[in-house]
């Protein structure tokens, strides 16, 4: 045998193994915390001559962990990005989902932000009644509906249509109560090209710039939806829409309601200008400035997640802790998509 027996008053040899390699363990420096970026040497670096920063994202880490820990009852869950983007399975979006599962749902998006569902063929009845279930539908003032349902949009892309949507944005924040969230149906997809990409406004916040962030908190976002459909409107029809529309301001940072985390709410859809807390509006080239610099953060790819459609695959994202950005690089082909917004709460800073 390769082991001594132990008797009274001898010692094994795995004894004296655990004991050397105990004291060599005490001599070694303490091993970093993995969370914390400093620690291992994770932090960016600028490029010389350049604005842009190069390096690891140490500050996702610590979110990752968190995600990874979840444990679901009532479905499975793959993550799919650092920070954001799972997609759920082993539920059918059509089916009366008992509360208990659309509990466990709202949870999951609070926590991963966007939901992605795959094989989830749904009658515009059936997408209304999902959801529904997260709370009332908006019916947007501006953008075609299905002709079945007023709650439900259609984004019919082809030769004739081109798809606009390729910019950073949350919806809707013209309204003085934005949508909490939406659900976004694939009906005809080409065979390439077409995806949606989500990021992580949260993330976004505590990318920027430690006096950057000092800067812009407490100041007012101006939100205005002339500045995207405002082409589309005669001049009596865009007046009449001001006075129901009028711009409003939102917290440049402002509070999830529901998981309490603070979070970048600054898109360049619809944002006109910036004011400071007492609507004081800033110097137009500040203002300006500062917007553009908010707005970087979600061009990051780190802090992003790309679905790429297949017919009836559904997106559910929470429209406060991400933006989103529709590929148009499928011209002339068709994309077919049809979605459903859930009303939210004033956006407030806490």
């Amino acid at each position: 045998m390769t082991e001594t027996t132990a008797r009274s008053g001898t010692t094994t040899r795995n004894e004296t193994a655990t004991r050397n390699d105990t004291a060599h363990r005490e001599d070694r420096p303490p091993l970093p915390d993995r969370t914390d970026p400093t620690a291992i040497g994770a932090q960016r670096v600028g490029l010389p001559g350049s604005d842009v920063k190069v390096g690891p994202l140490g500050h996702l880490a610590a979110e990752r962990q968190r995600l990874d820990a979840l444990r679901w009852e009532h479905f499975d869950v793959t993550r799919t990005s650092a920070t954001l983007g799972a997609e759920v399975s082993g539920i059918l979006l059509a089916d009366d989902l008992p509360d208990p599962v659309v509990a466990d749902l709202a949870r999951a998006l609070a926590d991963y932000k966007v939901l992605f569902f795959r094989d989830q063929p749904l009658t515009t009845a059936q997408h209304v009644a999902f959801a529904r279930r997260f709370g009332e539908l908006e019916i947007h003032p501006f953008l075609p509906a299905n002709t079945d349902s007023p709650e439900v949009v259609r984004f019919a892309k082809s030769a004739d249509v081109g798809g606009y949507e390729n910019g950073w944005h949350h919806d809707v924040t013209w309204r003085e109560v934005p949508s909490m969230g939406a659900v976004l149906h694939a009906v005809e997809v080409p065979d390439s090209g077409g995806d949606t990409l989500f990021a992580d406004a949260y993330a976004a916040l505590d990318e920027l710039d430690p006096d950057l962030r000092e800067r812009v908190d407490g100041l007012l976002a101006v939100h205005d939806f002339a500045h995207v459909f405002g082409h589309t409107l005669s001049p009596e029809d865009l007046a009449a829409m001001q006075e129901q529309h009028p711009p409003v301001a939102h917290p440049v940072i402002a509070t999830h309601d529901r998981t309490g985390r603070d979070h970048l709410y600054v898109n360049r859809f619809f944002v006109s200008h910036l004011t400071e807390a007492d609507g004081e509006p800033l110097d137009p080239d500040e203002s300006a400035r500062l917007v553009d610099q908010l707005c970087r953060p979600f061009e990051t790819p780190e802090l992003q997640v790309r679905l790429r459609w297949e017919p009836d695959s559904v997106a559910f994202w929470d429209n406060r802790a991400v933006q989103h950005y529709a590929c148009s690089d499928y011209w002339p082909d068709v994309r077919v998509m049809e979605r459903a917004s859930i009303v939210g709460t004033r956006p407030v800073r806490r």
